[in-house]
């Protein structure tokens, strides 16, 4: 049985969501202090967070970021909020799914149970440490890390498993398809924008490496990690 960490202040969607995700087998826990949401996150230590965007006192771009400071677990955001900016914010601030209301809660609890798969279930990365190299950069999927000479940046579980995907293509072309069926369990629901987001987390990773020009877009195929990239002068 998986936990859910339910940080929504309506109390009727709170509630119907709960029920939802007990139907199918999992524990669900609403949160009723929004004052004290990563303390509550710290003693309930659940393997998923839904997160609203307007909450009292601090809003759910601040609680997920303390959050992911502490933990990799899956962040889904939950808002009215249907914007592009919105999408972005939530992703650049760590979630990793972003869901509109009004929702289908079958659709919500899809994504929950996917996500749970991707982190916790059949499609888990092994605990063995595995190391993956090519062109000088070395990617570390177990320990969220992607390492170039003596510089290490750490990574988000989605950005590690992108950064994967782009090593053992490189140098073919990564499809859009296959991104997004390593990434996401069931991607009919994943808008375009989410995939260009985490692209752009990653360059910005590399960019943190010092490399230019590495992460390539190729129009109407998907993406390619360049070889013959350069390392930009510090």
């Amino acid at each position: 049985m998986y936990k859910v960490m339910i940080v929504e202040d309506d109390p009727k969607i709170a509630a119907l969501l709960q029920a939802h995700i007990q139907k199918y087998g999992n524990e669900a826990e609403i949160v009723q202090d929004f004052e004290h949401v990563l303390d509550r996150f710290k003693e309930s230590n659940p393997h998923v967070v839904l997160l609203d965007i307007n909450l009292p006192r601090f809003d759910g771009y601040y609680w997920c970021r303390q959050i992911r400071a502490i933990s990799t677990c899956p962040i889904l955001f939950i808002s009215a909020r249907s914007g592009k900016m919105d999408q972005v914010m939530a992703l650049e601030n760590g979630a990793d799914d972003f869901i509109t209301k009004p929702f289908h809660y079958e659709i919500v609890i899809a994504k929950i149970q996917s996500h749970i798969r991707r982190a916790y279930g059949d499609y888990a990365s092994r605990t063995d440490e595995r190391v993956v190299e090519k062109s000088g950069l070395t990617l570390y999927p177990e320990k969220l890390e992607l390492q170039l000479g003596e510089i290490t940046v750490s990574l988000t579980k989605k950005e590690a498993v992108l950064m994967g995907i782009l090593l053992a293509s490189s140098p073919n072309v990564a499809s859009r398809e296959k991104i997004l069926e390593k990434l996401w369990d069931d991607y009919s629901y994943v808008d375009e924008n989410t995939l260009s987001v985490n692209i752009n987390r990653v360059r910005k990773k590399l960019s943190e490496l010092g490399v230019a020009d590495a992460l390539e877009t190729v129009r109407g195929l998907g993406y390619r990690l360049n070889p013959n990239w350069k390392e930009e002068e510090r």
